[in-house]
């Protein structure tokens, strides 16, 4: 079903995107995956092509567009480009929305132009070891101390954690609170007491620096305080809505780009005598597949435009996050198993895609979590 989301100026940054992606990750893709990190400098590149900070203001580098659909246009490419990426969804749909709409201006001056070039790498540390979806069971504590805090405690799961230099850290400033006892502090990477854990041994996305961080004792400045204190919680849930559905988009953009390879796969490979597709079982599996891919399609573009006019709510991102993941999840399954023998081999891009989309249905809140969003909603 053709699409209606995007207008010409938006098509034409996605040229801009998949040349981005020709020239600086496929060059460089086998040394990343080899290596385990993606290098700096593709932060950097990106900067240069304009995929990061194009929503920051202009004043400090940006591109002052605040429109969701270019963030969906660069979720969408990395995501049918299958290969080793910058983490720029998290850069620019997750924790860049903190930097520009909770600071002052003084931490705009200190931090944005940074983060508008790619310079600076941004990560939020909210999982811990104890505490997942959770944040009642979050740990990690600050004190006051004159005209700092001291920052103590432990966080997981950390994605961009070893080249990250500014961590949001949701952290708890008053036991006794309950939500209104969080609080969000930038820690940066010099300060002394912040160190990093081990890179994170993980089944897929071998490339992305997930990690380990520990806080020490380490003396943060009031100054560092992102946001309001004692408001953290809000914070967090004011953009995790569009947070979730950047991650329905790349689920969506990945599944529908591994069934189209699969589709040429099944014309192209025979078995007794025909194409594997034209047996009446196959077809009918890419069939069922095209169309859940397309209906949960036009979900998703709904759900964007909605982030566009301000009207997504957290029940609506829920149910895309959920149902595009377990979709994407069901599609990429079957594909491999229509490759057979093949699609256990990692050279073959459906067994990739295996490994690094079974993430999906997990980060940025599990189906179930998203499940009890939508049934809270319902009064039950």
């Amino acid at each position: 079903m053709k699409r209606t989301i995007y207008e010409a100026e938006h098509e034409a940054f996605r040229d801009t995107v998949r040349g981005y992606i020709e020239s600086e990750l496929v060059p460089n893709a086998e040394k990343w995956e080899a290596d385990r990190i993606i290098d700096r400098s593709a932060y950097v590149a990106a900067g240069k092509h304009g995929l990061i900070g194009f929503n920051m203001p202009e004043e400090y580098g940006g591109g002052g567009t605040d429109d969701f659909r270019f963030n969906a246009i660069i979720d969408e490419e990395i995501a049918k480009a299958g290969v080793p990426a910058p983490g720029l969804s998290l850069h620019n749909d997750v924790v860049g929305p903190y930097f520009k709409d909770l600071t002052n201006d003084e931490q705009k001056e200190r931090w944005l132009p940074g983060i508008t070039s790619g310079e600076t790498i941004i990560a939020v540390a909210m999982t811990e070891p104890g505490a997942g979806s959770d944040l009642a069971g979050i740990r990690t504590s600050a004190v006051r101390d004159g005209d700092d805090w001291i920052l103590n405690g432990s966080k997981t799961f950390i994605s961009s954690g070893i080249n990250s230099d500014l961590v949001v850290v949701v952290t708890r400033t008053d036991p006794d609170a309950g939500h209104k006892g969080f609080t969000l502090f930038v820690v940066e990477r010099d300060m002394p007491g912040f160190t990093r854990g081990r890179k994170l041994d993980k089944m897929g996305m071998h490339a992305q620096d997930t990690a380990e961080l520990h806080f020490e004792n380490v003396r943060v400045p009031n100054a560092n305080i992102l946001g309001k204190e004692g408001r953290g919680f809000y914070h967090l849930m004011q953009n995790l809505p569009s947070e979730r559905l950047s991650i329905a988009i790349s689920a969506i953009a990945g599944a529908r780009e591994t069934w189209r390879q699969t589709l040429q796969y099944a014309k192209d490979r025979k078995a007794f005598g025909q194409p594997i597709g034209s047996f009446q079982h196959n077809r009918f599996l890419l069939a069922e597949m095209d169309t859940e891919l397309d209906v949960t399609e036009q979900y998703v573009d709904r759900c964007l435009q909605a982030v566009v006019d301000g009207e997504l709510t957290a029940v609506e991102a829920a149910k895309a996050k959920w149902w595009a993941t377990e979709v994407a999840k069901k599609v990429v399954d079957q594909c491999l198993q229509l490759h057979g023998g093949y699609g256990w081999m990692m050279e073959y891009r459906v067994c990739r895609d295996y490994v690094d989309g079974r993430i999906m249905t997990i980060f940025g809140g599990t189906t179930e979590i998203m499940k009890e969003i939508i049934g809270r909603d319902l009064g039950l």
